[in-house]
């Protein structure tokens, strides 16, 4: 298999992988908290890093018919949730390219940076 490289996402607050803590995402990515997914509640996401996805599907949800593929980590596999790639009813077209993140399989953390002062001598 090769190296596989990873990104950061940025920012203060941090979404990973709750199972190898990889970085997914941050808190400036999320548009809402407000959705279930098969573990139970779910977080709605406009841009998220370092997932591999599956094939296109389709599926009937409480909100209609999407296109949608299913996402994993990148690094160990977990499946994570899935990218809505297109929706039928045009009430939400908001989703499409947006990523749904299981709050069961993700943790939350803030990240803490060190600031080095260089002194002149």
């Amino acid at each position: 298999m090769g190296r596989v490289f990873l990104r950061h996402p940025g920012g203060l607050r941090i979404y990973s992988c709750a199972h190898c803590d990889t970085p997914l995402t941050n808190r400036g990515e999320l548009v809402s908290t407000r959705f279930t997914g098969a573990t139970g509640r779910a977080f709605l996401f406009n841009k998220v890093v370092n997932l591999s996805f599956s094939e296109l599907e389709y599926r009937i949800m409480l909100t209609g018919r999407h296109i949608v593929r299913d996402v994993s980590c990148k690094s160990c596999g977990t499946r994570l949730g899935w990218i809505y790639e297109y929706a039928t009813e045009e009430s939400q077209r908001y989703k499409e390219g947006r990523v749904i993140l299981e709050r069961a399989l993700i943790t939350e953390s803030e990240v803490f940076y060190i600031q080095l002062k260089v002194m002149h001598r």
